[in-house]
């Protein structure tokens, strides 16, 4: 079958891999109906996660017909249209119990690596590195999803396969910022990044009930959408300063909550930026933090600091100060997709949630690595590129 590889730091192709089979009782193999770009899998491009191997395949976010499955599967049927969720859990581990998906104890088929890189091992994700598992991605013909009673969810009828694709990963990942992050009724919320992720985000933090929500991009396409389809105000940061800005809209005060949606590439238009570029590129550091820094500079005190973003390792001059002296929360985590998709599906369904404007072009698997190449460099109005093999 055909499949998109990384063949190391910024080279893709489409090569033909082995037909992926059943390997667990539990298992079952979709045939991919659309996959997605995300920006999360340009740090893999970028050589900026570790344990890359040339010929992996890459991709995390889509959605499938099922063609197999494996005697103790009980919830699907060949021929289901299902969503998977990008993190993989068991379902019974005590992390999995408490609906912390992302931290599952048994899908990480490389816990050494998570271990010597976090402390402990994450759970397994699709097409994330042999840090993550080295599970195959699914930017491909076929997919093997394991635990699937757990990971795969049926798309209810009435909901487009487009649609349905971002709930995959984007929007349970944005509805999780918003919830862990204490969104209440009354806040004002800024959210950091106006793609796919901070857009749900945005839409999360009205839907919970925020008073103002405040959203922070540059790329004019993505300021558009998050106005018009999220229902946020925007601020683009390289016309005006952020922090008086946020100060002047929220009496002073600053947002009740910062939600971080850009992680370790993030850019600006100040000398911080070249400084932790430099850094990055020489590999001095893993990560790029200055969305995360202007968060914690921005948040109000007592407030909370959300970070989606995704991050590999270490980052410098990181405002502990500010987080110990303003009385701040800061959490983390990877997306609990388990904890949040059947409810969001609902939503879907209902038209609380809009999802289908993000996917501005849609390519074949064989035009993926120029997708790719589209979706990094934001040519040709490119928010997300959905991939259709049957195409």
């Amino acid at each position: 079958m055909k499949a998109l590889c990384w063949e190391g730091v910024n080279k893709l192709s489409v090569e033909q891999v082995p037909d992926p089979e059943l390997c667990n009782d539990q298992d079952i193999v979709v045939r991919l109906v659309a996959g997605t770009t995300c920006g999360s899998d340009l740090h893999l491009i970028g050589g900026y996660i570790p344990a890359m191997r040339a010929g992996d395949v890459i991709g995390h976010e889509f959605v499938g017909e099922v063609v197999e499955t494996g005697p103790a599967v009980r919830r699907h049927r060949v021929g289901d249209r299902v969503v998977v969720s990008s993190f993989v859990g068991c379902g019974r581990c005590w992390y999995c119990a408490n609906d912390l998906w992302s931290l599952c104890d048994n899908t990480n088929t490389n816990p050494g690596v998570g271990q010597a890189l976090f402390g402990y091992e994450t759970a397994g994700i699709f097409g994330y590195s042999h840090a993550m598992g080295g599970l195959r991605g699914s930017h491909a013909e076929y997919v093997r999803v394991p635990f699937a009673d757990h990971g795969a969810f049926t798309v209810p009828e009435g909901i487009d396969d487009t649609s349905a694709l971002f709930v995959s990963d984007s929007v349970p990942t944005g509805w999780m910022g918003a919830d862990l992050g204490g969104v209440r009724p009354g806040d004002v919320v800024a959210v950091w990044g106006c793609g796919a992720v901070g857009q749900m985000a945005a839409r999360a933090a009205i839907l919970l009930g925020a008073e103002r929500v405040i959203s922070i991009d540059r790329i004019p396409e993505r300021l558009e959408m998050t106005e018009r389809y999220v229902g946020a105000e925007t601020i683009d940061y390289t016309t005006t300063d952020v922090a008086a800005e946020l100060r002047e809209r929220t009496g002073g005060r600053g947002p009740d909550v910062c939600i971080e949606a850009v992680g370790m590439e993030a850019h600006s238009d100040g000398p911080m930026h070249l400084y932790d570029q430099a850094k990055q590129q020489l590999r001095l550091q893993t990560d790029r933090p200055t969305a995360v820094r202007q968060a914690i500079h921005a948040c109000r005190k007592g407030g909370t600091v959300f970070v989606l973003g995704v991050f590999a390792g270490a980052v410098d001059k990181f405002p502990l100060g500010a987080v110990v002296n303003k009385g701040l929360t800061v959490r983390g985590a990877q997306m609990h997709g388990q904890r949040y998709i059947p409810m969001l599906l609902d939503r879907l369904a209902a038209g609380e949630i809009s999802t289908a404007h993000m996917a501005t072009h849609t390519v074949s698997l064989d035009d993926a690595p120029t997708a790719y190449d589209m979706f990094k460099h934001k040519t040709d109005g490119c928010v997300r590129a959905v991939i259709r093999p049957g195409l």
